[in-house]
């Protein structure tokens, strides 16, 4: 796809940017109710066997600490430099972990493991080997598999890279931004090109498959020279995807985020020029616009996944195991397991104490109507192929689409006048200038979102 073709009028942009969810599930995770708990999830945990399918396991593990905060992050985290809370946090994964799998039916062969936080690599050498152990005594990790995890270049040297490769991952991502001074201190996040280069080396020395780098556009002092300058170094670099988020700047959720002064955010026309500054540079130097922030080189698996349409998206972002069911374990974490999602308790606190009674620390989740199944393929389809066929929706749920979703598809109008998306008898495609807009096009079909309009909690599409 030509860049050029997601060049459009900021007219069109401001008229169809509204806020909205980024559908790493569907329904979303503030739809989880907490009448969901522990037992319902054991009762999915034991039924994955039915009808003689078992689905293979992907693994999430929430590590929610750091050593410094940086201002942006509306993630889950404990900021701190105390190694023994770790130490006890691990002690209780490890109680978690077993837990889980001895509710598991079925098989315990694992295609994807991912560690994310807060910071991973915030553990020390002896921690991230025990972790690993109490992984591998309930789960067999496939020698094939994606094994990634979240890596921050500043605490990270080559020796730690030696060891995470030892540990069997084969994957990371490195968390870099943005390299403009200014804008790394106005974020608290004060990172060199130097310590990224020597992580992204060392994982290619080590021999992982794939190293993929996150930035952010939107913060605050960033413009489009300063950019340009970071896109320059990130192209030398050469990571296999790049990830570029949206900065949003929601400070009533999010309380570090009140120390940026909204006066330095650069305006929505200085946002939307970035983002197309990334988009051309990026495919000029041969990357595949995946979708929505997602960037790879054409060999990469996700985007041969995408030609192939295999693509899935869950919590991480964009994957390649659509099939697989998500067990999580960690504070806050989500699973999906068959037409079920869960949601870890958020704090240390909870975390310990459900586990000390003998209870997986469940806080909420909810279990999938027949209606959410429908509407989940359809938003899976337009986020990670931007087509969707109409006749497959109707095999597989016995529906007819156009009387079941007459309203949606007449909200839609506006999107086709716009010249984002075609719709006809037969598919719903995306054009390519409606593609960083698709956010804006699935939620037609998000049911809770069509009930109650309540979009403010959520960030700007662009």
């Amino acid at each position: 796809m030509n860049h050029q073709d997601l060049i459009f009028d900021p007219q069109v942009i401001r008229r169809f940017d509204v806020n909205g969810p980024r559908y790493t599930s569907y329904p979303t995770a503030d739809r989880f109710v907490e009448a969901f708990g522990a037992d319902d999830y054991i009762r999915w945990l034991g039924k994955r066997t039915i009808g003689g399918i078992s689905r293979p396991l992907s693994l999430y593990v929430h590590i929610p600490f750091c050593n410094t905060i940086c201002y942006y992050c509306a993630c889950n985290k404990i900021i701190t430099k105390d190694h023994g809370r770790s130490a006890k946090y691990i002690k209780y994964l490890g109680k978690e972990i077993a837990m889980q799998a001895a509710a598991l039916d079925g098989s315990r062969e694992v295609v994807q493991l991912h560690w994310g936080g807060g910071t991973p690599t915030f553990l020390a050498d002896d921690e991230m080997r025990r972790l690993m152990d109490l992984i591998r005594q309930d789960f067999k990790l496939l020698p094939d598999g994606e094994y990634s995890i979240e890596v921050d270049p500043r605490k990270v040297n080559r020796d730690t890279v030696r060891l995470l490769g030892d540990l069997g991952f084969n994957r990371m991502s490195v968390g870099v931004q943005d390299f403009a001074p200014d804008v790394q201190v106005a974020v608290n996040r004060v990172q060199t090109l130097d310590e990224t280069r020597l992580v992204i080396d060392s994982a290619r020395e080590f021999g992982f498959k794939s190293v993929s780098v996150d930035l952010i556009y939107g913060l605050p002092k960033q413009n489009v020279i300063s950019f340009n300058q970071t896109l320059d170094e990130i192209i030398k670099l050469g990571p296999d995807r790049l990830s570029i988020y949206n900065y949003a700047h929601l400070p009533a959720l999010a309380k570090p985020q009140r120390r940026i002064l909204e006066s330095d955010l650069p305006s929505p026309d200085a946002r939307l020029q970035i983002l197309q500054l990334a988009i051309r540079r990026l495919t000029e130097a041969g990357y595949v616009f995946i979708g929505m922030d997602h960037f790879a080189r054409p060999d990469d698996e996700l985007a041969v996944a995408q030609r192939q349409g295999r693509l899935h998206r869950n919590f991480q972002g964009y994957s390649t195991h659509a099939e697989a069911d998500l067990m999580a374990f960690g504070v806050s974490a989500i699973g999906k397991v068959g037409p079920s999602y869960c949601q870890n308790v958020r704090t240390l606190d909870e975390y310990y104490d459900r586990l000390d009674q003998g209870t997986l620390p469940v806080l909420r989740g909810i279990e999938l109507t027949a209606d959410d199944l429908l509407r989940r393929s359809i938003i899976q389809a337009l986020m990670c192929h931007f087509e969707l066929s109409i006749e497959s929706i109707e095999i597989a749920h016995l529906i007819d689409f156009k009387s079941y979703f007459a309203d949606e598809l007449a909200d839609l109008r506006g999107f086709e006048k716009g010249g984002l998306m075609t719709i006809d008898d037969q598919w719903i495609s995306i054009m390519p200038q409606g593609r960083l807009l698709v956010r804006g096009i699935a939620m037609a079909f998000d049911r809770y979102l069509r009930s109650d309009r309540a979009s403010a909690r959520y960030s700007k599409v662009i």
